[in-house]
């Protein structure tokens, strides 16, 4: 690309950096779109698998999202499908906690969660990206109704415990004055000719005009208290009516307390492609999709089944397991093929007779540490007292995260928010921590954001993946090295057994991953099967 120029002597790089580095990443996104840079999922319609060959059988390891998928459409091709799960529900890390629900996690802490009725909280994915049409064409499939997910909240808050003497700043604020500061520097660079070798002069004057319309600038290009700057960052006193309608604009951060705060940090993420509006969820918890496939499959998943060994031969494959209802009791199922899902954090502690490559790809892969919190109140005081309704506030203290619900606006019950989303060695620490400890420290770092936490607090839960017993961990964390090393081998067939989920895709983290994966394993499952295509 670095040699294919655009405008006036400019390479496409040099203008994407330009871009980036001074509208913010979604005018840089839209800018590599338009270049023909940005890349779509791969996602071209469901499997049409085509007849399975007569009494073939498939054995599928797991219940999650894409041993769940790989089920329900080798089922619709004719194989004779058998699915084993460790848990007593389906999904894996498709899971909703509502009240009445327990979780017992590695060490034997249960947790029972006592929200209240239709409230809950999603410990796994929690967002549906509008271009993950993989997943969202099962919700339709399957009847799960979906709403908006709220991701980018203008009234949510921004909070650095080193900046502003530690009080949180309104995401629309630091928005507001780091775009108007931003602009002021880009309009004072253009027009005084700075730009004279990039930009024509008549690019130029449209680019200024463009800036003092994206910057809330006044007439003379600068970033000051005016209504112009009021109307994106907010106003002191609020436009009214009578007597008391006339506003009071506010003032502006200055430009150097702002880029100390680094709160500017989180501006982009909305802009990401991922957590680009639209995004949806299921009514009701993210485990509905989970719910939905188990309904749909019935007696094919066989639950409390903790695989303890898995063999191959020339004739099939073989999976010892145990019913964990009954502990210490053994059973055998059998079949010509096997999808396995198992995340590879517990595969890898499963005997298994695969080659070389495929063991040490399993082996290789580390997966991420993450702890997600749920916190029940007594009100919705983000909404009565902050306006708050659905979206993320965004701190530097270990939780990292509050997410408000983005449904039941105005309720005039109790309400449960993602009171933390702690991720890498913070995530450790709180993982080492009990449920009870875990709660507390959200509550008590919480408390910088929304004073109401102590007198408001409920009850909550917490869920750290490292302790999951059916995962150790959030996902697998792959690197460009261990790709390049390792995936292909982790996704090529051996012998009679195939891979897929999350860990098996180039959309780590993401249900869309393991949706993808499973319809790549079935089809070449279904090829070998029925001996149309290369052992690949």
């Amino acid at each position: 690309m670095h040699d294919v120029t655009a405008t006036g002597g400019m390479t496409r790089r040099k203008l994407l950096r330009m871009i980036g580095m001074t509208a913010g990443s979604a005018a840089m996104y839209q800018a590599m779109t338009s270049l023909g840079l940005a890349a779509e999922s791969n996602f071209t319609g469901m499997p049409a698998l085509g007849a399975a060959p007569k009494g073939a059988t498939v054995l599928i390891l797991g219940a999650g999202i894409a041993g769940m998928v790989a089920a329900y459409e080798l089922r619709k091709a004719g194989y004779a499908v058998q699915v084993l799960e460790y848990n007593a529900r389906a999904g894996g890390r498709n899971w909703t906690l509502r009240g009445g629900d327990s979780y017992t996690e590695l060490g034997g802490e249960t947790q029972h969660c006592a929200f209240d009725p239709g409230l809950y909280i999603n410990p796994g994915p929690w967002r549906l990206p509008y271009h993950h049409r993989g997943i969202l064409g099962y919700c339709k499939q399957l009847g799960v109704a979906l709403e908006p997910f709220i991701q980018i909240n203008y009234n949510s808050w921004l909070h650095s415990h080193r900046a502003f003497g530690g009080k949180p700043q309104r995401y629309r604020t630091v928005r507001a004055d780091y775009h108007g500061h931003v602009g002021e520097l880009l309009a004072k660079a253009t027009s005084t000719g700075k730009l004279d070798t990039e930009v024509t002069r008549e690019d130029q004057q449209k680019l200024l005009a463009s800036l003092q319309w994206w910057g809330a600038l006044d007439k003379d290009y600068r970033y000051r208290k005016s209504a112009e700057a009021s109307d994106r960052r907010g106003f002191d006193r609020e436009p009214g009516g009578g007597l008391s309608a006339r506003p009071e604009f506010s003032k502006p951060l200055e430009l150097g307390e702002l880029l100390d705060s680094r709160l500017w940090q989180t501006l982009p993420l909305g802009d990401l492609y991922d957590m680009q509006q639209s995004l949806m969820q299921p009514v009701g918890g993210m485990g509905k999709i989970g719910e939905a496939f188990a309904r749909e499959l019935g007696s094919l998943i066989r639950y409390q089944s903790k695989v303890v060994e898995i063999h191959q031969d020339e004739s099939g494959v073989r999976v010892n397991y145990e019913d964990t209802a009954a502990p210490g009791s053994r059973h055998e199922a059998r079949a010509d093929w096997c999808v396995c899902t198992i995340p590879l954090s517990i595969l890898g502690q499963i005997p298994i007779n695969v080659g070389q490559p495929m063991a040490d790809a399993i082996a290789a892969l580390p997966y991420a540490s993450s702890v997600k919190i749920g916190l029940q109140f007594k009100r919705r005081f983000w909404e009565e007292d902050d306006r708050i309704f659905g979206g993320i506030s965004y701190t530097d203290l270990p939780i990292s995260t509050i997410s408000y619900p983005s449904s039941g606006f105005h309720g005039n019950g109790k309400g449960v928010l993602l009171g933390a989303y702690v991720w890498g060695t913070e995530a450790m620490r709180f993982t080492a921590m009990t449920p009870a400890q875990r709660v507390a420290a959200a509550l008590a770092q919480g408390e910088q954001i929304h004073p109401q936490y102590p007198a408001e607090f409920d009850n909550g839960v917490a869920v750290a993946w490292h302790r999951s017993p059916f995962t150790l961990g959030c996902f697998g964390l792959w690197t460009e090295a261990l790709r390049a090393q390792h995936y292909d081998n982790l996704c090529r067939f051996d012998g009679r057994i195939v891979l897929a989920g999350e860990h098996a895709s180039y959309l780590p983290a993401w249900q869309e991953g393991a949706v993808l994966s499973a319809h790549d394993a079935i089809d070449r499952l279904h090829r070998r099967a029925t001996s149309k295509g290369a052992m690949a």
